[in-house]
């Protein structure tokens, strides 16, 4: 099958990406594991940008595995190198154990036996990532289960000229037979992935699976990301134990995962929600309807922006006993796109505070990884404050144990979400 071509906004004017400066190499790295680079400082962040890149050995090819020494000439750990991508250096692994492809495998390898022998995810879905990146020392790579279908996101020129070796392995893990491949096209470009050369697959269409007793059908045609937020689970089955016979509105609603669990797992009252693409909310009635969610389980779906349809909640004093907001990543940029985005979170949080009952639930996400928890926590707080509300804060969770992230990668840590009770 093809691979799908993430089409975002195109930017022709991308000027071509220079490679890291020649550096001298320095003495006694004749005695160095080839090929090489050297650091011109100490990062334990897994993309390491050309400034501080020195040296390099003159057999290190595009894509292929390097050996990295720090600036004191100790070997400080392995990666991907890629002189024309923004990113040059991609560290995969620290430590004076040189790096090999068969290290690779074996951090495949561990990375589907963790979700599935330690965490057990098969007993309550058959839909769950199975490789989360950096995290599993794997940069490059997402890739995610849905029934028999493995859907992979890739954005490292080394993952992709891997996968003809890696893709048989990761179906025998997983017990898949078919899949699907996205690469963004901007990243496409500046890595030098050609989509055309993606491994063969059987075609894939539509998928379905099953979470925690409820059934969706996945369109990768349709879908965002990888077909499907499984990271957002094991939340859709907390909010499900909450809602009983009390009323919702599900902002932003997608293809339905939180309403249709709050409806079928957790008997919830009305439940309307509400999403901009006319594409999600065609996936999440279909698979309303799969679930029988028609008459007495009806659930209303409603065409509209978040903002508008709020706001005019908001003008008619309709307020709901649980308010739930999962918007797309509003922070795309470092900057003034991040204070943009930080607007639109509060302008959202505020417009969401306002209808919720007097002592009702209030559930609020970002899923924008250059947002820190406490950036999150400190904008639904004031906006609270604004409005003259006080949140009663109970926790604030993250995605399924699937999606782990490093200590040295704080970004991505990209999903928050506040559950809170609102005090007038």
């Amino acid at each position: 099958m093809q691979p799908r071509i993430d089409k975002m906004r195109k930017n022709p004017t991308i000027p071509a990406r220079k490679s890291p400066e020649a550096t001298p190499a320095p003495d006694g790295s004749e005695q160095w594991l080839r090929p090489w680079v050297q650091l011109k400082y100490f990062t334990y962040n897994p993309a390491v940008f050309p400034r501080m890149l020195g040296a390099v050995s003159p057999d290190a090819v595009k894509g292929g595995l390097i050996h990295v020494y720090d600036k004191n000439g100790e070997l400080f750990g392995g990666g991907f190198w890629n002189p024309d991508s923004r990113t040059p250096l991609r560290m995969l692994r620290h430590g004076a154990e040189p790096l090999t492809e068969q290290a690779l495998e074996d951090a495949l390898r561990r990375a589907v036996a963790w979700r599935r022998d330690e965490c057990r995810l098969d007993a309550v879905t058959d839909a769950y990532r199975v490789v989360h990146g950096d995290s599993d020392g794997l940069g490059g790579l997402i890739a995610d289960r849905y029934g028999d279908v493995l859907s992979l996101e890739v954005s490292t020129l080394g993952v992709w000229q891997r996968l003809p070796q890696w893709l048989p392995l990761l179906h025998e893990l997983c017990g898949t037979a078919r899949h699907v491949i996205s690469v963004d096209e901007k990243i496409a470009r500046m890595e030098g992935i050609d989509p055309t050369t993606a491994p063969p697959s059987e075609p894939v269409r539509k998928v379905r699976i099953t979470e925690n007793g409820v059934s969706f059908e996945v369109d990768f045609a349709m879908g965002h990301k990888t077909g499907f937020f499984c990271d957002q689970r094991d939340n859709r089955l907390k909010l499900s134990r909450l809602v009983r016979g009390k009323s919702l509105l599900d902002l932003c609603c997608y293809s339905g995962g939180f309403s249709i669990l709050a409806k079928l797992r957790g008997g919830a009252g009305e439940v309307t929600a509400v999403d901009l693409d006319e594409k999600a909310i065609a996936m999440a009635k279909r698979n309303a309807n799969i679930n029988g969610c028609n008459g007495p389980l009806r659930i209303d779906f409603v065409h509209a922006d978040a903002f508008v349809y709020a706001r005019q909640m908001v003008r008619n004093g309709r307020q709901f006993d649980v308010v739930l907001l999962d918007p797309p990543k509003f922070v795309q940029g470092r900057d003034e796109e991040k204070e943009e985005g930080l607007k639109k979170y509060n302008d959202l949080n505020m417009l969401g505070l306002q209808c919720v009952r007097p002592g009702g639930l209030f559930v609020t996400c970002s899923c924008s990884g250059l947002v820190t928890p406490s950036e999150f926590e400190k904008v639904v707080i004031k906006a609270a404050q604004r409005l003259g509300k006080r949140l009663q804060i109970m926790e604030m969770s993250g995605p399924g144990w699937d999606h782990p992230f490093l200590s040295t990668y704080p970004e991505g840590r990209y999903l928050k979400v506040i559950w809170a009770r609102v005090l007038s």
